[in-house]
């Protein structure tokens, strides 16, 4: 018997999760949930001085990840209705681990703990990766004011973290299929052969029993 779909599009900042999340939700008729981050009144000044902002940009967005993690089970999930959500809420904890202190990321990893402890966890997860250069181009490309001083530094090893991550997911959670993506060779915005691949490899998870629509 399988589950109801609960999809996760995951990478580093500037990959392209949104957009692929968009066309996937269009294409299966998902409801689709985006995760906030302009709305995060810390983060322009987390990019400015990381070491100083950290905890309250983490914080902030474990919270709303949190409530929207809620929705998602009570609004959605339980009533039979498939979603695709552009990251999944253990990226909190790359993120965390990358800039808390240790005092500040053992408090940290309580809290996370006990509020994740109960809530769904999705059943297919899309990684995009991508080379720091092509990330980079992105960013500028989108434009956002809070995303203008991240250092490439921060996100070439923050694509590293992701990349740890993405390998001790698979290797502890084999029951969740993961396809993996490169950002660099594919662009799903402006090529619809692109895109067509990959709905294609979203189908065939959905059409092995993994996952039900």
């Amino acid at each position: 018997m399988g589950q109801l779909p609960f999809v996760a599009v995951e990478g580093p900042i500037g990959v392209g999760k949104t957009s692929l999340s968009k066309k996937l939700a269009s294409q299966f008729d998902f409801h689709l949930f985006k995760e906030i981050v302009e709305e995060n009144p810390f983060l322009g000044k987390f990019y400015d001085n990381i070491e100083e902002w950290s905890f309250q940009t983490e914080m902030f967005f474990l919270c709303n990840r949190f409530k929207q993690l809620e929705d998602i089970d009570r609004k959605y999930l339980q009533q039979d209705k498939p979603v695709i959500a552009d990251y999944h809420i253990s990226k909190n904890m790359i993120f965390a681990r990358r800039t808390l202190r240790e005092d500040q990321f053992d408090k940290y990893s309580q809290i996370y703990d006990i509020l994740t402890r109960d809530m769904p966890k999705p059943n297919m997860v899309i990684y995009l990766h991508a080379s720091l250069d092509t990330l980079l181009e992105r960013i500028r490309l989108r434009n956002r004011d809070v995303e203008a001083n991240i250092q490439p530094s921060y996100l070439e090893q923050l694509s590293q973290d992701y990349e740890d991550f993405m390998n001790h997911f698979e290797a502890s959670h084999p029951e969740i299929p993961v396809i993996r993506l490169n950002g660099d060779q594919l662009d799903f915005v402006k090529h619809q052969d692109d895109l067509t691949a990959i709905v294609e490899q979203v189908k065939h998870h959905l059409n092995k029993g993994e996952v039900v629509k």
